[in-house]
């Protein structure tokens, strides 16, 4: 499964290196928005659970991974511009549907909330609009090691919280990539932990109001950062959402153990391109009506 490669420019501001996996039989085309400090290498499960039922695109962030080499880094991008560029990569790639993890989300319903009119159906994992105080903690403690550069710190941290419930090889493989980051992506992740901390989620939020296609919420019943309550605070601004919880699983979800990513990737289909051998309903998978009373 080899994907197309190619570097694109985005409006003459960014070059953004992105992967497509094609099927011949698919009829959609779904595009992946990474979480913070993450690379097209950290969606390797989520393209199994979905190619080749469905053509897939990933991207790397201007600043980071394949993108990085391509560009300047003159200036810290926005979740707004984050945005932009994702809207320009659907339209490039005429993408149906959509799906983020982790801090992709922010990005992912800023662009949304711009109605690009090829997108049907979109999926946000592991987020959430509130800030509760576990979370408030790990991103408290990041903003000061990653302004001192602190390495082996801020792997340790993301292993110790968000990933505390990874299997040991991924673990490794985690503190290996983020502790060993280029400066100027943890001056982007500073940035954007600021941008958080100061409420910045809020835009997301309100944003949401503007969506008007099916949203799918996915978090993990363990995930005590990005709660599957907490996500469920999106049925007051989304007329229609949907939320599923992925039984025993952290905020990594499909990462974590292999009923957690047989379930996340059922629940994913089951929602993108529901069936009558696969319906939409689930266990744990409740429309916004049931799920909260407004």
């Amino acid at each position: 499964m080899r994907p197309e490669i190619a570097v694109l420019d985005i409006q003459g501001q960014y070059r953004v290196y992105t992967e497509c996996y094609r099927a011949k039989a698919a009829e959609h085309t779904i595009i992946l928005v990474n979480g913070s400090m993450a690379t097209t290498a950290s969606f390797a499960q989520t393209v199994r659970n979905l190619h080749p039922r469905c053509n897939v695109v990933l991207y790397d962030q201007p600043y980071a991974g394949k993108s990085r080499p391509h560009n300047h880094h003159e200036r810290l991008l926005s979740k707004e511009t984050e945005a932009h560029i994702l809207l320009e990569l659907i339209e490039h790639f005429g993408a149906d549907q959509l799906m983020s993890f982790s801090w992709g989300g922010a990005c992912a319903l800023l662009a949304l909330a711009h109605r690009p009119r090829s997108i049907g159906k979109a999926i946000v994992s592991s987020f959430s609009p509130l800030i509760n105080a576990p979370m408030h903690d790990y991103l408290s403690r990041g903003s000061q090691y990653l302004a001192r550069c602190d390495r082996p710190r801020i792997g340790h941290l993301v292993n110790e919280t968000i990933g505390k419930h990874l299997p040991s090889l991924f673990k490794r493989f985690n503190y290996r990539h983020v502790s060993s980051l280029d400066r100027h992506e943890y001056a982007q992740m500073h940035f954007h932990i600021s941008q958080v901390l100061d409420h910045d989620l809020d835009r997301a939020l309100k944003g949401g109001r503007h969506i008007d296609i099916p949203l799918l919420f996915i978090n993990g019943e363990h995930d005590e950062y990005t709660t599957a309550n907490d996500a469920r605070q999106f049925a007051r601004h989304i007329a229609d959402c949907q939320f599923a919880v992925i039984d025993a699983a952290g905020h990594f979800l499909d990462m974590e153990h292999k009923l957690a990513c047989e379930q996340t990737g059922q629940v994913m289909l089951d929602f993108l391109q529901p069936t009558p051998r696969a319906p939409r309903s689930h266990p744990h998978h409740t429309p916004a009506s049931h799920a909260l009373a407004l």
